[in-house]
């Protein structure tokens, strides 16, 4: 099947939101645009939306501890620059700043760069399973991904600018084309973590140059966060004195700060920031509704929780009776995620495996999700069924 006939087969099943959205996600939800779309090198990828580009990592692609760009997954929040030339590409820092900046790629390549090895997650990755479901892109298990990415460190450019004692927040702009009057996709973040030394801008991705999907020439990269928070195609950065004010802060990207009811709404005041990721575990394989041989059978996934390590993952060959410990895979790095494995020993019958993870912080992924009306976070026990014959 060429791509052509692979990425309209793609369109054709890609899921749509359904019920009423808030006033931020009317323009969001997707609108297929075949004609406007070319895709090379992405065909085993999974459209969401085909409006601005989103695109999902099939679980079985959860398998490498660095995943190929090609498979990484694509979260679009508008248009992507059509116009964007590395020689006229500009960075401007201001705000509460002693001396602002204006930067170049080049002037970014002259500073030291640092690398580290970041699981990038969406916070709506399993939006769909959430019942009853939530509108928005209805993700499955693969908004997920983990690449190395390098560039200089966020704070050696702000402390180049001079932090006033008034800086506490950092703002971070993209170059996304906005459509109508849709606000711009603005986000910001704690003074501490942009000084954190593996806050970075990223420039490369598994050791290339950023790719026009992923944020060419050059994005902010927050590790251990939502993927929200590393601004794709920066263009500005903005020292601020409090948090931004914006429809991407609030009422996007915002947590109940107590859990409610399935189906309740929630007041923006009783919600919190969304920042770092919690723990969480994927089956990439067998995959689900599969039909395997008896005998030996090895069960494979993946684990990552934000900030924090990944303790154990146990896997359940019997629905949830019996948990046991599965191997954690030798590459691991402060923010990305463990693959693991386990060799199960299968007769013949119908069974549903499961998989937890435990992390640093002592969570557990829990048996039901946290239902939220913009469908976030969700991270409960991962399941596949299949029949051994």
């Amino acid at each position: 099947m060429n791509s052509r006939r692979k990425f309209l087969k793609q369109i054709s099943g890609a899921a749509l939101a359904v019920g009423a959205a808030p006033s931020l996600m009317s323009w969001a939800l997707p609108r297929p645009q075949v004609g406007a779309i070319e895709l090379a090198g992405e065909d085993g990828m999974i459209v969401r939306s085909a409006r601005f580009i989103d695109l999902e990592s099939p679980v079985e692609y959860l398998n490498t501890w660095l995943t190929p760009v090609p498979h990484f997954f694509v979260r679009n929040h508008m248009h992507e620059p059509t116009e964007l030339a590395a020689d006229i590409w500009k960075l401007t820092v201001g705000g509460e700043v002693e001396k602002p900046l204006t930067l170049t790629l080049a002037d970014l390549s002259k500073l030291e760069s640092h690398s580290l090895v970041n699981t990038l997650e969406c916070a709506g990755n399993g939006r769909s399973l959430h019942r009853p479901q939530v509108p928005g892109i209805q993700w499955g298990k693969g908004a997920v991904s983990t690449a190395r990415f390098s560039g200089p460190r966020l704070r050696d450019v702000l402390e180049r600018a001079g932090i006033k004692s008034t800086g506490k927040h950092v703002m971070f702009r993209g170059v996304d084309e906005v459509p109508g009057k849709v606000p711009p996709f603005i986000r910001s973040i704690p003074i501490e973590k942009a000084l954190d030394s593996d806050t970075l801008i990223a420039t490369q991705m598994n050791g290339s140059a950023l790719t026009r999907h992923h944020g060419f020439p050059a994005r902010a990269l927050v590790p251990g966060w939502i993927g929200a928070a590393s601004c794709k195609w920066l263009t500005e950065i903005k020292i601020l004195d409090s948090e931004f004010v914006g429809n991407f802060m609030s009422p996007g990207y915002r947590f109940p700060n107590q859990p409610g009811k399935p189906g309740e709404a929630v007041k923006p005041e009783d919600t919190h920031v969304l920042t770092a990721l919690n723990v969480k575990s994927v089956i990439s394989g067998p995959l689900d509704g599969a039909s395997l041989k008896a005998g030996k059978i090895t069960i494979n996934g993946a684990a990552w929780a934000g900030e924090a390590n990944i303790a154990k993952v146990e896997l359940s060959t019997d629905g949830g009776t019996t948990w046991n410990l599965a191997q954690l895979g030798h590459d691991q790095s402060r923010y990305s995620w463990r693959l693991w494995s386990f060799s199960w020993r299968a007769k013949s019958g119908d069974y549903s495996i499961l998989s937890r993870a435990t992390d640093s912080q002592g969570r557990i992924q829990p048996d039901t999700p946290v239902w939220n009306p913009s469908g976030y976070f969700y991270n409960a026990v991962d399941q596949v069924k299949i029949h051994v014959a």
